[in-house]
This record gives structure tokens, sequence and C-alpha cells, in this order.
């Protein structure tokens, strides 16, 4: 009863603890600790807590697990494994539907958290567009292609397609390197350099390419490549007419 007890007013501590500062002086493992109450009524979380974080070393991963992986800890079953998932896939959603109607030229935060979230775990590369007004708010985003651990299939002409269909002015791309740097390879900045020209043939313009690595993220408009392809372009232009 005493254990019972104490356990109760445990949990009463962080939710109280959590009303009073929100997460802000919360540790990871107290995080973890109460969302695991929240599945699991009548039981010591804390144990599990603990072996989730010597296991995964950090929230972020403990919410990037998947389902298999939570369930091999001691104490975490089907309910909490769901719940943590749940959760994950709330904050996804979440962080997407902030960005929509959002200013995104020049890597703003609500686009940067979005791909963190939603990129920078993953173990294989994937292609997103954003699709944005004359302005640059995002109108909408969408994964055009899903590749593997080393590169994903996409064209130039394909990018420009999904940007004409979806009636974009200005477009936004972003891809993820999941086991290197954030550098971006030969290739991609080929394919960043025809794109350029595409979309200029065809009056619409390419604002950002971004890459994100489990560690860091690239601008290709911050480090002046998107201007150098522009003025390329011009040149090229200029020559023709």
């Amino acid at each position: 009863m005493v254990e019972k007890d104490a356990r109760a007013g445990h949990r009463e501590r962080l939710r109280a603890k959590f009303l009073q500062h929100g997460l802000e002086k919360f540790t990871d493992e107290e995080i973890v600790e109460l969302l695991l109450t929240l599945a699991t009524p009548r039981k010591d979380c804390k144990q599990a807590a603990r072996a989730a974080m010597k296991r995964f070393k950090t929230l972020r991963r403990v919410l990037e697990a998947d389902l298999e992986e939570l369930r091999t800890i001691k104490g975490i079953g089907p309910n909490n494994a769901f719940g943590i998932k749940f959760i994950h896939q709330i904050a996804r959603k979440f962080l997407r539907e902030r960005m929509i109607g959002k200013q995104a030229f020049h890597s703003s935060d609500d686009v940067l958290d979005y791909l963190d979230h939603s990129m920078r775990s993953l173990d294989h590369e994937i292609f997103r567009i954003f699709y944005l007004s004359a302005g640059d708010e995002v109108i909408n985003e969408e994964t055009i292609a899903v590749g593997t651990a080393t590169e994903v299939p996409v064209t130039p002409q394909q990018i420009v397609e999904r940007a004409v269909k979806n009636g974009a002015a200005n477009i936004m791309l972003a891809h993820n390197h999941p086991g290197g740097t954030a550098e971006p390879s030969p290739e991609d900045r080929a394919m960043t350099r025809e794109v350029v020209f595409i979309c200029g043939m065809m009056k619409l313009r390419l604002r950002e390419h971004l890459i994100i690595s489990p560690q860091d993220y690239f601008s290709f408009s911050k480090e002046g490549y998107i201007a150098e392809y522009e003025a390329d372009f011009r040149k090229a232009k200029r020559k023709l007419s």
C-alpha cells in the first residue's frame, strides 16, 4: 500500500510539474516516464523509462524507434509503444500544419523544424518538394521519391512537372543524407543547377534546396549556389537570344 501511494504521489508530482512549468524543467527520462504512465495507469514506469533512455540515449531516439524496438524494453508493452508512436505522429502533423501558409524562403524555422522531425532519423533517402506561392508562402508539400541509404531516384523534369501540376509559382526542395554529412555531392549540385535552368524556362523559380543529415543541414540558397545558378541561366539565355 505504501509503495502504491508513493508511486501515485510520484506521478502526481510529475504531472503538477508539467502543468506548472511545461517540459522546460523535465529531463528526457522524466518525459519518457510521463508518456509511459498515460498507457500504464497502475504500474511504476520509472525503470522502463530509464531502460529506454539507456537503450536509445535521447528522447528523440525513443520517439523515433519503431514499435518492435520499443517493445524489447522491459516494462514497455503494446499500449505504451502505440502511445509513443501516436504522440510522435501527432507532433509531425502539428509541425507540418504550422508550416503551411508560412513564408519559407531562407529556411524558416517552421520548415526546418518539420524537416528535422520528419527526415533526420530516416535510414533511407527521400526527396520532398515544397510548393510556394509568388510570395514564397508554403501552399503544400509532398514526398515525390523514396530511395536507398545512398541515393534517391528523381529527375529535374519530374520536379518541374510536379511544380506545374500543383500550380506553384516558386518551389523549394529537400532531401536527406542518412549516413553522412549534409555537404552536397557533385550529383546534388548538378541536379540543382539543372532544376534552376528548367524552372527559368518555365517561368518558375527554385528558391531553396535543403539537405538534411543526422547532425546538420546544408542550404543551397545560403551558400550562394542558387544565385550562382540563376546567373548562369541568365548568361546562357542571353547567348541564345
